[in-house]
């Protein structure tokens, strides 16, 4: 069974930085192309980050550009895709929700919901103003 256990959400100040983490179990991890997608209260699901299986390609909002890194650790002791996310702002509340996609090759990632095979239950970010 395909877990995907997300971490590391909180409050935080607007300009401050916060990580969070997620780790995948009970699937093949190097195979799949990884996401980062948030909700906010009365809105619509949205993208955030996305990263090849490599970890060579990678993909953000125009909103986060700049400000938000993703990466992964492909190690079998590991397992995770991390969001680094900095100079955060109120907007960036949300729940953030790790996910994960069978990758087409070493530079696939995906941008829309629809590519995503399994879906972590979110971890709330906070930005105080």
């Amino acid at each position: 069974q395909v877990h995907l256990v997300e971490s590391g959400g909180g409050l935080v100040q607007a300009g401050g930085s916060l990580r969070v983490s997620c780790q995948a179990s009970g699937l093949t991890f190097r195979s799949y192309a990884m996401g980062w997608f948030r909700q906010a209260p009365g809105k619509e699901r949205e993208f955030v980050a996305a990263i090849s299986w490599s970890g060579g390609s990678t993909d953000y909002a125009d909103s986060v550009k700049g400000r938000f890194t993703i990466s992964r650790d492909n190690r079998e002791n590991k397992n995770t895709v991390y969001l680094q996310m900095n100079s955060l702002k109120p907007e960036d509340t949300a729940v953030y929700y790790c996910a994960g996609g069978l990758g087409l090759s070493a530079s696939t990632t995906y941008t829309d919901r629809v590519q995503y095979d399994y879906w972590g239950q979110g971890t709330q970010v906070t930005v105080s103003s």
